[in-house]
């Protein structure tokens, strides 16, 4: 009776049955239950390459990116394994490539490197192949994956600040870990241009957190990186049209926070190369939003010393806002006059060069604007000792559309430039400088011969002028210092002094 009872009563089974890891990696265990019967399924299962299915932890595939979804054993090859489970797969390899490296020492866990750059070759051909399928799944594997591999702390910079603005004359950095690193950068970039890939899908786990952690990168010392980065942002910004605000804003930050506070920043032309291209296909007329990146961010990017690491793309900018609205060339030159260097001689040379790609692209109205104070800075460069920046500022009558604005300008113009030519005339070291000086002068005479006599009387006058007051100060002084001479005797008596008629106020 008691043997009966206990018959009844339901049996512990076996933790075989359960399909759990150990039991799936032997690849050649069969699990038996407490009555004896060989789960033969299973067993079939394993022996069989291409069927090769298991449930995998939510340790590895948290359920949030792997809800109901079967992973088929990552270290098979995409041509192992049926058409509807090579998804399961890609999205496997993907969760596989999540362990992160360590290329700190090259002999360190070789075979594991191996592996996964084995892995991360076979995911970047399998999209490019256009068989992968970018659901909400593989999205969120795919952005897991670039997230733990890329996103991490740069140390801190030990490079000091160059006080002559050269930082783009130091040796670049590489980083050890490139050989991975390019190859999830490669595979990030193919699933952002991913020709079926739903924005709408996308964009919740590329969002606003992944796009700031994507600029942070910008930081990387090692210029590959760098580059790709410039590559994912810009087709970011063109996939997803929602984060287009953001991604303007987020870069404006990152600029208010290099010019006003560090001074440093490594990605500064790379952001700037990606805002060319998005500021040239900017609608007309500009919205107020961009015109106030201009003014807030692109304008005081001039001042940095470090400027020339990123002149040439900053330039490109400014000259397509200047395109796109030519009021604007009003702001953008005061801003270049604010910040024009004194000391600095290769970034007033930039400056030169800078003006002069504006002043190509203004009308007459708008040169009239701002002709008195750029050819006053105009007029103090053809006067430098530096004879580079005296030559290249000369060396702007060579351009036909800035010869023709000071043409028709010549009466407020001619004044402003004529003391400088005559003083390097008289004055400048350089025979260079010389020859371009009697070029101009002989360029004005042909242009307005009585405009030029004109000036030349005035500036006599003006000399003139100068020296009758140069005159009459000496006199000033040479009577003070007679004055001061007939006193000197009483001053050098030893009289007490006199104490003052009233107590002094404690404060």
């Amino acid at each position: 009776m008691l043997k009966q009872i206990l018959s009844k009563l339901p049996r512990k089974s076996q933790k075989s049955d359960s399909l759990d890891s150990a039991g799936l990696d032997s690849g050649n265990h069969t699990s038996n239950s407490s009555n004896g019967v060989q789960c033969t399924n299973i067993g079939n299962s394993i022996t069989s390459r291409l069927s090769v299915v298991k449930r995998v932890s939510s340790a590895v595939f948290p359920a949030s990116i792997m809800a109901g979804v079967e992973a088929v054993e990552p270290n098979l090859s995409f041509k192992d394994v049926s058409n509807p489970q090579k998804q399961n797969l890609f999205i496997s390899k993907l969760n596989l490539c999540c362990e992160v490296s360590d290329f700190s020492d090259p002999e360190k866990a070789s075979s594991e490197q191996d592996l996964k750059r084995q892995t991360l070759i076979e995911l970047v051909d399998f999209v490019s192949s256009g068989s992968a399928k970018f659901n909400e799944p593989a999205v969120a594997a795919m952005c897991k994956m670039c997230a733990v591999n890329l996103f991490r702390v740069f140390p801190p910079k030990y490079r000091s600040n160059t006080s002559s603005g050269e930082a783009e004359d130091d040796e670049p950095m590489f980083d050890p870990a490139w050989s991975n690193l390019q190859l999830v950068y490669d595979l990030l970039l193919r699933f952002i241009s991913y020709s079926s890939l739903d924005a709408k899908v996308a964009k919740k786990h590329v969002d606003h957190s992944f796009i700031l952690k994507l600029l942070d990168l910008f930081e990387s010392e090692d210029p590959r990186e760098r580059d790709c980065l410039k590559t994912i942002l810009h087709r970011i910004y063109g996939k997803f049209m929602v984060h287009r605000p953001f991604v303007r804003k987020a870069v404006s930050n990152i600029i208010y926070r290099f010019v006003f506070e560090t001074e440093r920043h490594n990605g500064i032309a790379e952001l700037l190369e990606i805002f060319g291209s998005i500021i040239s296909g900017f609608a007309i007329p500009l919205k107020e939003e961009h015109k106030m990146f201009l003014c807030r961010a692109l304008i005081p990017l001039h001042k940095p010393k470090s400027i020339g690491v990123y002149h040439q793309q900053l330039t490109y900018c400014v000259v397509q806002f200047v395109d796109k609205d030519q009021k604007l060339a009003n702001n953008v030159i005061k801003g270049l006059l604010k910040y024009w260097p004194i000391t600095n001689s290769q970034k007033e040379l930039m400056f030169i060069s800078e003006l002069e790609e504006i002043l190509e692209m203004i009308n007459m109205v708008e040169f009239q604007k701002i002709m008195v104070p750029v050819f006053r800075r105009i007029a103090c460069c053809l006067n430098s000792s530096h004879y580079q920046v005296a030559e290249r500022a000369h060396l702007l009558w060579n351009n036909e559309h800035i010869l023709n604005l000071i043409t028709h300008n010549r009466h407020v113009i001619f004044p402003l430039i004529f003391p400088s030519l005559e003083r390097n005339s008289q004055n400048h070291w350089n025979q260079a400088v010389l020859n371009l000086t009697q070029n101009i002068r002989k360029m004005f005479c042909e242009m307005d011969e009585e405009l030029l006599l004109a000036c030349q009387h005035k500036l006599e006058e003006e000399n003139s002028q100068l020296i009758e007051a140069a005159e009459k100060r000496k006199l000033a002084w040479e009577c003070l210092e007679t004055t001061a001479a007939a006193f000197k005797p009483a001053a050098t008596n030893n009289v007490p002094p006199v104490k003052p008629a009233t107590p002094p106020v404690a404060c």
